[in-house]
């Protein structure tokens, strides 16, 4: 008992115009509180097609939540249907009529007409009051089943599950416990990566643990799942597994998640270490046109430790800005080791950083030689003392080249700070 099914309904999820939010954020917290989405569905504003996927979650699944089409307007049909697929009447709500008078209120206007007709809900339902729109939350119980149907406004939404839709699902039914932690990879691909775990990957079903694989650009998140009624024994048996394999794939491993926290990025890791040994950073930037740069400062507070950066994409600029030598630009060529490194030693000097990052490289789609395809990125990072240099072959994809390499580079930053934390 306890399978959920979520449909939304509107012509403009359909068409593009917007994103459907809503079914993300009630899946995962959903799945916080134990209850396993099964399917989820986007209708238009049609009566037949709210009638049919009706019809058809009802068979799939026990709790069907519905959000979209409440407003007061002649193509929100969401009620009515509703009114017909329970064989009921409309009811005046007195009690939803005063939650639209004090919203109005608030903004020193009378109810109109229309907005009257918001109070008008289906005889059958149980009536959750909406405190942020005018819509109310409708509770069907219904043969066994419920039947949720909200606002699509997603702060509407998002209240009405957190305060009230959950706490009263989990009154009705008992639901187990899920565990959920992704490992974050980086530097290896998907499938180079599975034919590396797949011994331990085999053995995670005799601890009921399930394994899902996330791509991204230059990055692949393993994330390990489990059920059961005992969560302490869930996590025990998760954070075991992963301990096993950091003794295969440590050297890829930049960090993990546990589901439902914040999600840190790379580039919040990198600051945070930054920021804990009091340093700098400064990059220098070529293929990537900045993306780097923009990976560091999109963290809140980013001032601490990111100085500025030059985004040398011609060569004359590598030359004024980096004094990147002009006969070792002819000799190797911009994409290549020795300009790397230099633009990266240069960067930290002129902005007197603690670390810098570079990067040059051939984005695409073209600019490749047989020597030098497309996708061929040199990153350089710089230390007071040293720097080091990596040569990566990512692709034809320009946008995933630059991301790709901005992860690159951030990661072998990264690894840096953490060796200089705790050396070897």
């Amino acid at each position: 008992m306890g399978i959920v099914e979520i449909i939304t309904i509107g012509d403009e999820i359909l068409i593009g115009q917007i994103v459907d939010t809503n079914s993300a954020y009630i899946g995962q917290l959903l799945n916080m509180n134990g209850m396993s989405v099964k399917q989820i569905s986007s209708v238009s504003d049609n009566r037949e097609h709210i009638l049919k996927a009706l019809d058809e979650a009802k068979s799939r699944a026990d709790i069907i939540l519905i959000t979209g089409g409440l407003g007061p307007t002649k193509d929100d049909i969401t009620k009515k249907t509703m009114c017909e697929y329970f064989k009921t009447t409309m009811r005046f709500d007195e009690g939803v009529y005063q939650d639209v008078a004090t919203i109005f209120a608030s903004y020193g206007k009378e109810v109109s007409p229309l907005n009257r007709l918001q109070a008008e809900v289906p005889a059958n339902c149980e009536v959750i009051h909406n405190y942020n729109g005018t819509a109310p939350c409708m509770w069907f119980d219904v043969d066994g089943k419920i039947f949720v149907s909200m606002p699509g406004v997603p702060y509407e939404m998002k209240a009405l599950m957190k305060d009230q839709v959950v706490p009263k699902l989990k009154e009705r039914f008992k639901f187990p416990s899920i565990f959920h932690k992704t490992v974050l990879t980086q530097g290896i691909g998907e499938s180079a990566l599975s034919e590396l775990i797949s011994d331990w990957e085999d053995s995670l079903a005799a601890v009921d643990i399930k394994l899902a694989y996330l791509p991204a650009p230059g990055m692949v998140r393993l994330r390990l799942s489990t059920k059961g009624e005992d969560e302490s024994i869930l996590i025990k048996n998760v954070n075991h597994k992963i301990e096993e394999l950091k003794g295969i794939i440590s050297e890829y491993i930049y960090g993990y998640e546990l589901f439902g926290e914040e999600k840190e990025s790379l580039g919040m890791m990198v600051g945070n270490l930054l920021r804990d040994q009091h340093k700098t950073i400064s990059t220098a930037e070529s293929c990537t046109g900045g993306y780097i740069s923009h990976l560091l400062t999109k963290v809140a507070g980013s001032s601490d430790y990111y100085i500025g950066s030059v985004i040398s994409y011609a060569y004359e600029i590598k030359e004024t800005e980096l004094g990147v030598a002009h006969d070792v630009i002819e000799k190797h060529g911009a994409v290549s080791q020795p300009v790397v490194e230099q633009m990266a030693k240069a960067i930290r000097v002129k902005y007197k950083t603690d670390y810098s990052i570079s990067a040059s490289g051939i984005a695409g789609p073209g600019g490749g030689t047989e020597e030098k395809p497309v996708g061929t990125v040199w990153v350089a990072v710089a230390t007071p003392t040293k720097v080091i240099s990596e040569k990566f072959l990512f692709g034809n994809n320009r946008e995933r080249n630059i991301q790709k390499t901005a992860n690159a580079a951030l990661n072998m930053l990264k690894k840096v700070l953490e060796a200089e934390i705790s050396p070897r």
